[in-house]
């Protein structure tokens, strides 16, 4: 099941994808029915995504910044979505965001990416452009689960762009088959997640320095925590046999 929201602002739609996911929640509890948000919810099932669809426009005139006056591709939409695959990988800890959120991205999955290659309308890579009018142009990052806190993947994504373009970073060339079969090259862990963001100096004014020490060491901690259960599937194929 798919739900779109309008485009629109960016808080605008963090408050209403925070708001969706409350209010079903409630509705579905009126049903005795739980619904969940976590990234991979279920064994040999695809997960769940909140696939975040990306332009940016002029604050004066609203135009979009993606495209150039003849409706082209604009050198600041190639430098955006250089920003994405250069930072992605580093702010993996807000848009990947719990221990089971990685589960969702592993290698054999159902149709989630594995890494930040990009194409038009190739829905096998984690950047997707879709096909639009120039004046809708816009990326799609499709590796943030619907376990996000939206506030914080919408935003994280947005820097990434702007560190981008500020930087004016060359994407690699799109890619046209399956990129599936191309290497992983996403964090595989919380853990990994969370020393990739500490590490990543130019993010941290951004989102600011406070912000990442505190969110970065509640994430330890749950990986901490996490470590510390000991699943099912250890006892079945361990316990008897090591």
């Amino acid at each position: 099941m798919e739900i779109n929201l309008e485009h629109g602002d960016a808080m605008d739609l963090a408050d209403q994808v925070f708001l969706f996911k409350r209010g079903l929640r409630q509705v579905a509890m009126r049903h005795k029915i739980y619904a969940t948000f976590m990234a991979a919810p279920i064994e040999q099932q695809p997960g769940s995504a909140l696939h975040i669809h990306q332009s940016v426009v002029d604050n004066e005139t609203g135009d979009n910044i993606f495209v150039n006056r003849s409706g082209r591709e604009s050198n600041l939409f190639k430098w955006y979505i250089g920003g994405l695959q250069k930072y992605l990988p580093s702010v993996m800890a807000l848009i990947a965001p719990n221990v089971n959120s990685y589960r969702r991205l592993a290698p054999d999955e159902f149709g989630s990416p594995i890494n930040i290659e990009w194409g038009y309308d190739n829905r096998t890579a984690g950047l997707r452009v879709p096909v639009s009018q120039p004046e809708a142009r816009r990326v799609e990052n499709r590796i943030a689960g619907a376990d996000v806190n939206p506030y914080l993947a919408i935003a994280a994504s947005l820097a990434c762009g702007y560190l981008g373009m500020m930087e004016q970073v060359k994407p690699k060339k799109p890619v046209e088959d399956n990129a599936y079969d191309m290497a992983t090259t996403l964090p595989h862990t919380l853990l990994e997640a969370v020393n990739a963001l500490l590490d990543c100096k130019e993010l941290h004014p951004i989102l600011g320095e406070k912000f990442v020490r505190l969110y970065s060491s509640v994430r330890n901690h749950e990986y901490n925590t996490f470590l510390n259960v000991i699943s099912a599937w250890e006892r079945e194929y361990l316990l008897l046999t090591v």
